[in-house]
Order: C-alpha cells, then structure tokens, then sequence
C-alpha cells in the first residue's frame, strides 16, 4: 500500500500542543496517538471524525489528566500524524474499524471510557457493538451508528457533495464552519497541519462517501449487527450533543431509547457549539466525561 508521512516539522509549535508523539505499527502503516496523564489511571479513549485529528482533544487532555484519567487520543489512518495511504480505494469503512482496533489492541487498552464524535462514533460503537468486555463506559457526542436504513437528512448529503466537487478541500475553513466560534488562523492553520497539499487528503475526501446512506452499502450488515449488541449494552451511556449541530440533531433520542445504559444517566447539552464541539466547548465536554467517569464507578 502505497502512503505519505506527513513532515514531523509541519507539528511543530502547534498552539497549545504541548502532547508528545506516540506510534503504533499497524499493517505497515504509522499510526499517531497521544497518551497523557497517570499510566494506571483509568482510560479515556478520545476518537476524532473527519477531518480533523487529535488536535481535536487538546482542551480537554488537561481537564481528564487533572482528573487523574489516562487520556488516549488516536489519529485514524489519513489524518492527524498517521500515515495517509494514496488511493482512495484503500480507505473503507472496514478497513478504519479494523486499523483503529488493531492500534487499541498494539496500544493495550482495556476497560476503556470511550469519547466519540462524528466518525470516531461510527468506527468506536462498531467497536463497542464488536467487542463490548472492552469498554467500560461510552461518551457519544454528535455522533450516531448509522446502517443506511434512515434518511441522512439534507444536511450530510449537501456536505458529502461539496466534499466531492470542491476543487479545493481547506480542512481548517471546513473546521471553522463547522464551529460556533471563529478558529485563530493559527489553529485554522493546525488543522490544515497534516495536509501539506491535496495528495495528502485522499482519506479526507473519501470519508463522507463511506457513510451508509441506504440499506445495502457494503457497511450496513456490520452496522446492523454492532446495534445488535448495543442494544443489549448496560454499561453507562451518556449523550453529550451540542445545541448547534444540524448534521447529528437526530441521533441523540435515538441512542437515548435504544442502548439500555443511557436509561437513568444525566446526560448533557453544550451549549453554544456547533458540531466540532471539542473546538467550541472542549473544558465542559471534558468535565462532563469526569463527572460520568466519577458518577458511574467500575
């Protein structure tokens, strides 16, 4: 498989980035994670979507560590600091969910608290669905399972066509607008970090066309299976949406009806954030997490 590593230069003083660079070798490809706070604390596993990477999360690392929390944040492959194979035809739906259990797995973590949002949902509730003895408590936040059996909703699919067509896909405008507040060019320009040019994007253009948007993609039946065992999963769930995103509104009340382990849980409402809520209100997403960590012991 043919990939780039982005230049470890273009990471360099990254604003409030302070995290060291961790590597997993996972099918010959590189993959990035942070890993910060007390080895033996309990694990939070911060997943990010498209197409931002673990920059995502640095608001929130020092809340959790403070927390006395292990906070984890992988890069999927084609974003972040991992490697970004070449051809579109390499990025799948399978193939993410099986490179992202695979660095879990080399990384060694278990009785994982995991925080998901937008397509760190889709690929981390496959893996709760898949591997349910691995995960001790979920944080959902804009984000849903989808199979292709619901309308995606006018909002994704003018989204997947502008990621199609635009010549160019500026992935710290994409951020920002995606964001309540307005991003300093300097973070605008940290998220554009991993993509020194077009060739490096290929997984950030191919990932809205990996979204089930009908009943028989190549990802529904795994999805379908994966919602199977969720809904039988009684370990804490909590929803933790934003007020302001128009692409996930939907799947909070679907995820609140169906996962029994959200029955009974405070869950919680950012206000003011748009759909990168990790960028708007990352400090109170991060204390709600402590707060579900501390109110739901192992």
């Amino acid at each position: 498989m043919d990939f780039l590593r982005t230049p470890d230069e273009r990471f360099a003083d990254l604003p409030d980035f302070p995290f060291a660079p961790h590597y997993v070798d996972v099918d010959g490809l590189r993959m990035h994670y942070l890993d910060e706070g007390p080895p033996d604390g309990e694990v939070v596993l911060l997943l990010h979507g498209e197409p931002s990477w673990s920059y995502l999360y640095r608001r929130m690392i020092p809340v959790l560590t403070r927390a006395g929390l292990r906070a984890v944040a992988i890069d999927l492959v084609g974003f972040g600091r991992s490697d970004k194979p070449t051809r579109r035809e390499d990025y799948t739906y399978q193939a993410h969910v099986d490179w992202t259990w695979a660095a879990i797995e080399a990384i060694g973590l278990t009785d994982i608290t995991l925080v998901c949002q937008d397509w760190g949902g889709l690929i981390g509730l496959r893996l709760v669905g898949e591997h349910p003895e691995r995960f001790a408590r979920v944080v959902a936040a804009n984000t849903v399972l989808p199979t292709g059996d619901l309308d995606p909703g006018e909002a994704f699919l003018a989204w997947r066509q502008f990621s199609q067509e635009s010549p160019d896909f500026p992935v710290g405008k994409i951020i920002g607008g995606a964001c309540v507040g307005k991003l300093t060019p300097e973070v605008a320009a940290a998220y554009d970090a991993p993509f020194p040019d077009e060739s490096f994007k290929a997984g950030a253009r191919h990932f809205p066309m990996l979204v089930p948007t009908r009943p028989d993609d190549p990802a529904s039946a795994a999805n379908r299976a994966a919602w199977e065992v969720l809904r039988t999963f009684d370990k804490p769930f909590l929803c933790a949406f934003s007020d302001s995103d128009p692409i996930t509104r939907a799947a909070e009340p679907l995820l609140r009806k169906q996962i029994p382990g959200a029955e009974g849980q405070t869950h919680v409402t950012i206000t003011e954030a748009g759909h990168f809520l990790q960028e708007d209100k990352g400090v109170e997403l991060a204390e709600a997490v402590v707060q579900f960590v501390a109110a739901n012991p192992q």
